[in-house]
């Protein structure tokens, strides 16, 4: 995986923890863009950790680093969708 794969994938698992209901927890987030074909469960569980060793992700729920990089992929991924 190079880093502009890296990067997209975080950026799509950020967008996904911020756009989770409510009654969904983080691993509800990982099982889903699992079954998308996103990622296979080995590489789903690498992005959650760096996410969360690089600080988007603390106490299970998003920083505002993680809400900002999501925020800001939602629109990156609107302009090319």
């Amino acid at each position: 995986m190079n880093e502009q794969d890296l990067e997209l994938l975080k950026q799509v698992t950020l967008l996904g923890i911020y756009k989770k209901k409510p009654e969904e927890s983080l691993n509800d987030v990982r099982l889903m863009l699992v079954d998308t074909g996103m990622y296979d469960a080995k590489e789903s569980k690498k992005i959650f950790k760096l996410l969360k060793d690089e600080k988007y992700i603390i106490d299970g729920a998003l920083s505002l680093k993680g809400i900002t990089t999501a925020k800001e992929a939602e629109i990156l991924f609107k302009q090319y969708g």
